[in-house]
């Protein structure tokens, strides 16, 4: 489980980074998640150490990662609305792309 499950934080991350959004994205799960192998990890070190925890250790740094995205889109999305750009524009389609009105990402070249 905890490898099918680390193999698709990279995609997330991915995602998170590209689409510079936090369309689909829940920070209550994110934080769950976290915590969930925030103590997995303290579990398999104080008790039963094995190395299954690298896979602990692996997994939740990747959750960290996907959680600073999403600050970081939180960020970006302020700023996009202080400047009056139209994040409306903006679409995620349904394989995970982004399609943009103008035929680029706010904040680049063509403003909408």
């Amino acid at each position: 489980m905890l490898v099918c499950f680390g193999a698709a934080w990279p995609f997330s991350i991915y995602k998170s980074y590209k689409s510079r959004t936090n369309a689909g994205k829940s920070l209550l799960f994110l934080y769950v998640v976290f915590t969930g192998y925030v103590a997995g990890t303290l579990h398999k070190i104080l008790y039963s150490f094995d190395p299954v925890v690298i896979l602990y250790i692996t997994n939740g740094l990747m959750v960290f990662i996907d959680l600073l995205l999403y600050y970081r889109n939180k960020r970006l999305a302020r700023t996009w609305r202080r400047r009056g750009e139209n994040l409306q524009a903006q679409t995620i389609t349904s394989q995970g792309n982004r399609g943009w009105c103008a035929g680029e990402r706010p904040g680049g070249g063509d403003r909408i």
